[in-house]
């Protein structure tokens, strides 16, 4: 059983883990882990030795639709999968034996966020994922208890806004600290500065780094920066799978073995693609230094037709739309939900609201919306085609030619390339956008899109490049490591070499 702190921050000591065996259909399995079944009937006896005033229950992520029963007491329902969410049961936990049941159903509905998961995996569609697959746990809590902290840092300290819950009555406080000789979180040094915060007779530590992104002009060029400095980012597709475990690293460092494995490699950030992981994957950025740029996760039908075909031949569409249904409206509160659940953590500088025209509508009133809500981070409204009126970045995805490119207005992402397969266990799927026969040839192909491509496009204002990405995923075998991690395909030096050059660029 883990019992490791599951939410990095509003750390509490009073908690207690609920992960561990599980009977799920009538048989034991291991909670969390993930699942194919539609219906699953989760039941769990624990104990319970009160020792504070409140008892919250807490969910980290289950797909799709969850209803919770505790002592046959119904307590709610949640929709989506790759959200946190809590009950309170001060009023109906028990001091001695308790039986909590979660009834999941998950019938891929695509008015919800479902993400790259399919019922005929192939390409680049995978495994369905059905269930509990992330923490779960209790905690207690006094009367009047510290309910959420959201934490704004700039470059001479931090805002802590502070929401309090006493009894059901909220309460607002408002904490500026300035830092004497502040250390700025960078890849290079990601200093974190933890703290405990105190309410009555609630404490919770909590972590934060002070940074800052934005685009600035610089020398007539509009540019990505870090703390004020300008920066290329130079990034990976991060699919978030891992072999026979799925949404769930195969190891307890799983997380920060993707990582490392990243910087190893020269690259200081990932694309989070169409998945929200657990909290432990954005604390180790936070920790590790490795910058996020997270998507949403998109839900609506994906059409061949529009979304590949059009783009191809050079057709852009326009996306408004008068009314909106319960997909889009689902979509625009999984948004908000996402921004606010992930606001704290340093690592994450950019979002992406919409990949490749899947279930678009109304980007540049998401846009809006979005940076309403978080104007400290960056939005790509329209990764890779179907541009509208507003975005942070101009984003292209390019994946069969390698050109020069030159940027008008806004900082240029190429925020998906590359793609290139190379098969190293024998796999039959090889999907991708060109074939490799060995790992040279796999680093000359890289590096010739660095050097034709990325390099010169530099100069002009390109911001960022994404590549097509960090290890294969299931029948994609594109990637840079093997489905297990165990295999790196490409030349280590080579390529740090060529990463050094792109996000060193602008220091020359």
């Amino acid at each position: 059983m883990n019992n490791k702190y599951p939410r990095p921050q509003l750390k509490r000591n009073s908690y207690f883990s609920l992960n561990g065996t599980w009977l799920m259909n009538g048989i034991e399995i291991e909670v969390p882990s993930c699942r194919q079944e539609k219906k699953l009937h989760y039941e769990k006896h624990f104990k319970y030795q009160k020792n504070n005033d409140r008892v919250i229950l807490h969910f980290s992520k289950v797909d799709q639709i969850a209803k919770v029963y505790l002592n046959n007491h119904y307590l709610g329902e949640h929709i989506g999968g790759y959200l946190p969410f809590e009950f309170e049961v001060t009023d109906i936990i028990n001091i001695g034996d308790n039986y909590l049941v979660v009834d999941v159903i998950d019938e891929l509905d695509k008015t919800y966020p479902y993400g790259k998961q399919t019922l005929d995996p192939s390409g680049m569609w995978y495994t369905p994922v059905t269930g509990i697959w992330s923490d779960m746990w209790y905690e207690e809590v006094p009367n009047r208890y510290i309910k959420d902290i959201k934490i704004s840092p700039d470059l001479r300290g931090v805002d802590l806004d502070i929401t309090i819950d006493d009894l059901g009555k909220i309460e607002n406080k408002h904490i500026r600290k300035d830092i004497d000789n502040p250390i700025l979180w960078t890849n290079d040094n990601p200093h974190l500065y933890y703290e405990k915060i105190k309410e009555s007779e609630d404490e919770v530590e909590i972590y934060y780094g002070l940074r800052t992104i934005n685009i600035q002009n610089i020398n007539g060029i509009n540019r990505v920066c870090l703390n004020n400095k300008p920066i290329i980012l130079n990034g990976l597709l991060d699919q978030g799978y891992w072999k026979d475990t799925l949404f769930i690293p195969n190891a307890d460092n799983g997380y920060e073995i993707d990582i490392i494995n990243a910087k190893e490699l020269g690259f200081n950030l990932l694309r989070k693609h169409i998945k929200i992981e657990t909290e432990q994957f954005y604390y180790d950025c936070d920790r590790l230094g490795m910058l996020v740029m997270q998507d949403m996760v998109e839900n609506g039908e994906y059409k061949f037709f529009r979304d590949t075909v059009l783009p191809t031949i050079g057709i852009n569409i326009k996306d408004n739309v008068t009314e909106l249904d319960s997909r889009m409206n689902f979509f625009i509160e999984h948004s908000k939900e996402t921004i606010n659940n992930l606001y704290n953590h340093p690592c994450i500088i950019a979002y992406t609201i919409f990949n490749e025209g899947w279930g678009q509508f109304n980007a540049d009133k998401m846009y809006e919306i979005c940076k309403s809500i978080d104007n400290s981070r960056l939005y790509d409204a329209t990764s890779g085609w179907f541009k509208q009126s507003k975005s942070d970045f101009d984003s292209l995805h390019i994946y069969f030619r390698n050109k020069h490119l030159t940027p008008k207005t806004r900082p240029l992402l190429l925020s998906e390339c590359g793609g290139y397969v190379y098969s190293v266990d024998n796999a039959k799927a090889k999907w991708g956008y060109a074939i490799c026969k060995s790992k040279q040839e796999l680093t000359d192909k890289i590096i010739k899109m660095y050097e034709k491509m990325v390099i010169p496009s530099i100069e002009d204002g390109l911001c960022g490049v994404i590549f097509t990405q960090i290890s294969d995923v299931e029948g994609e075998i594109n990637g840079l490591y093997g489905f297990d991690r165990k295999i790196l395909k490409v030349d280590k030096d080579r390529i740090k070499k060529i990463s050094d050059t792109v996000t060193k660029y602008l220091e020359r």
